[in-house]
């Protein structure tokens, strides 16, 4: 099972090098005006990859939190 585990994860960093040599070429992005920055594709994107992953924790830490005092409470009370 553990081999089946690391095929995967090496199948994984395959497709993601795969990915950023296929996305080489630069991009402009326009900021603010008179404002512009250059960077490669894959840059880009995983920059907004990461921007999303770190929103989407951030909205969901107050569940987090909230549950985990509903559970001491509810072991308090037990």
């Amino acid at each position: 099972m553990q081999a089946l585990a690391w095929i995967f994860r090496i199948a994984i960093v395959l497709v993601l090098i795969w990915f950023a040599v296929k996305n080489s070429q630069v991009v402009t992005l326009h900021g603010l005006p008179e404002q512009s920055w250059q960077a490669p594709l894959v840059f880009v994107v995983l920059v907004a990859f990461v921007a999303g992953v770190v929103i989407g924790l951030l909205a969901w830490l107050p569940t987090v939190v909230r549950q985990r005092r509903e559970v001491g409470k509810l072991r308090k009370a037990a």
